[in-house]
């Protein structure tokens, strides 16, 4: 790598994360390439999850992700994607979103066809350095 190689922020990012096993998508960032605040970072979160792309929606998790919902824990990519291949089509009212860029708390209105729709949810959010989420708990 040359000097003007090596003192590129573009470039150093996308070698950070060219060891991120799940996909080859830069990791979520806002549009002056930092680390997306956490009402940006949920609005994306959703707008993924009940979009048809699954590997968009995957694309926001680190590979050694933990989703905890509903009593159970998902554990890593593969038990993520299977998780998300089990939630039911929904429509999400984001409410209010508190909290720093590294943890931080989604108060959402969840309706689709699931028993005691609609539902009023709390993501909980904690991202790594890159901005993908290491943790998600969805808690009544």
């Amino acid at each position: 790598m040359t000097p003007a190689e090596h003192s590129d922020p573009q470039r150093r990012r996308h070698e950070t994360t060219a060891n991120t096993p799940n996909d080859d998508t830069p990791p979520p960032h806002g549009a002056d390439g930092t680390v997306q605040e956490p009402r940006e970072f949920v609005e994306t979160y959703f707008a993924a999850a009940k979009g048809p792309d699954q590997e968009r929606h995957l694309s926001l998790f680190g590979a050694r992700a933990v989703v905890h919902d509903e009593g159970r824990s998902h554990e890593g990519l593969a038990a993520v994607r299977r998780w998300r291949d089990e939630v039911p089509p929904v429509r999400y009212d984001l409410r209010e979103v508190t909290g720093t860029p590294a943890a931080f708390r989604a108060l959402t209105e969840v309706a689709g066809d699931f028993p005691g729709s609609p539902a009023t949810l709390c993501f909980t959010f904690e991202r790594d350095e890159q901005g993908r989420i290491t943790r998600l708990e969805i808690t009544p």
